[in-house]
């Protein structure tokens, strides 16, 4: 009995030691499993286009000053087109039609371009739908041969290094057989370049900042419809994302820091010898559900 109780705290330590040993082993297995459950990391993405709008920005304590627009939008009356079945069927499927000849075309040609257009089509994003009508968009259209082509050796030096080092072999690989590289002549060649660049905030006059809620998301609708106004006119485009330039050209172009270069867009004509890949779309029934 008495050489039971001596023995007692030595059990007491050993149980102790075991049951630490445990949960260390359990806290180690469950690190493993968060680190594995996070995503990896893909030094290909670019700051500028990560999309920031689930954080707005954090309104200071006790203020409660509305930062939109004026508090009591007056509403007016709205009656919009209405046509006939046949003639929505004619005016949809026309414009199907339209939209479905339009291509990334990489072969521009410098024939000069109506400006009005280009005005235009701008105008034409800028009915685009925002968050809380914020229009956190600016378009910088770059027409000066000399701006042009620093804009090219910008991108292109960076552009080397995102095929070189940052995409991934994968990633190479895919665009291989679109036959592109980092080499962008078109940048040089189309009479204009537009840049869009996502104000990821605003500024009110006292200087406090405004929200732009879903700045991106918005931004990226107007692109849609600037890219559909310029298939009207017979203006051709390829979306160019350029990884990892924005800063360079938000400095060059003299942008201010709420601003990030969401895409770039060369616009002109084809050139006489362009070719594009010969490609097919996805048919209605692998885009559609319909419950």
């Amino acid at each position: 009995m008495a050489l039971f109780s001596s023995l007692t705290p030595v059990f007491v330590a050993i149980i102790c030691v075991l049951i630490g040993v445990i949960m260390k082993k359990n806290n180690g297995e469950k690190e493993k499993c968060d680190t594995k459950s996070k995503h990896p990391s893909r030094p290909w993405v670019d700051e500028d286009l990560k999309d920031g709008t689930d954080h707005p920005l954090e309104e200071e304590e006790g203020d409660e000053e509305w930062q939109g627009l004026e508090e009591n939008v007056a509403h007016v009356p709205f009656t919009g087109e209405r046509y006939s079945e046949a003639e929505m069927i004619k005016r949809s499927q026309t414009f199907y039609e339209l939209l479905n000849k339009r291509r990334s075309v990489r072969f521009l040609s410098d024939e000069p371009v109506p400006r009005e257009v280009i005005d235009n089509v701008i105008r034409t994003a800028g009915t685009s739908p925002s968050g809380a009508h914020t229009e956190p968009w600016t378009f910088v259209v770059v027409q000066d041969p000399d701006l042009k082509h620093k804009i090219r050796e910008i991108v292109e030096e960076e552009e080397e290094i995102n095929y070189k080092k940052r995409m991934g072999d994968r990633w190479v690989n895919d665009l291989k057989r679109l036959r592109t590289n980092w080499i962008k002549e078109y940048l040089d060649t189309a009479p204009y370049l537009i840049l869009i660049f996502k104000q990821v905030y605003g500024q009110l006059p006292n200087g406090k900042k405004k929200t732009h809620y879903y700045n991106e998301i918005s931004v990226s609708i107007a692109c849609g419809i600037l890219l559909a106004a310029l298939q009207n006119a017979g203006l051709y485009t390829v979306t160019s994302t350029p990884l990892n330039c924005g800063p360079q050209l938000r400095v060059l172009l003299q942008r201010p820091a709420n601003e990030k270069l969401l895409l770039l867009l060369p616009v002109g004509y084809p050139g006489k010898d362009a070719t594009v890949p010969a490609l097919t779309r996805k048919p209605l029934e692998d885009i559609m559900v319909v419950m």
